[in-house]
């Protein structure tokens, strides 16, 4: 695993979103969070085809607090099965990545 990691979930609300987006950055679990949407999703659930308008979180975050992060999002997760990835980011911006590390420490 590489040492710096983008983090993306998906929940139902923009309110949503923005606060498991703060709380994440203020908690340092993250040095951005980005929210998109809204988006649509469609996806099968308890053997239907389902189609929901959705909004996206994409944490900056490195591979050591993900664990955290992690749980963080479970904790305040609205959904009974969160989409939460980990994308290793495998380069970047050397300054960038100095950024990230320094904001959650």
């Amino acid at each position: 695993m590489t040492d710096y990691a983008q983090t993306v979930t998906t929940v139902d609300s923009e309110e949503a979103a923005l606060a498991l987006a703060r709380s994440a950055v203020e908690e340092r679990l993250a040095a951005c969070a980005q929210v998109s949407g809204p988006i649509t999703s469609v996806y099968r659930w308890e053997g239907r085809t389902e189609t929901a308008r959705e909004w996206q979180v994409a944490f900056k975050t490195t591979a050591e607090a993900y664990p955290e992060l992690e749980a963080h999002i479970k904790a305040r997760h609205g959904y009974d099965v969160p989409e939460i990835l980990l994308i290793p980011v495998t380069t970047g911006n050397a300054a960038y990545l100095a950024w990230i590390d320094e904001e959650t420490r």
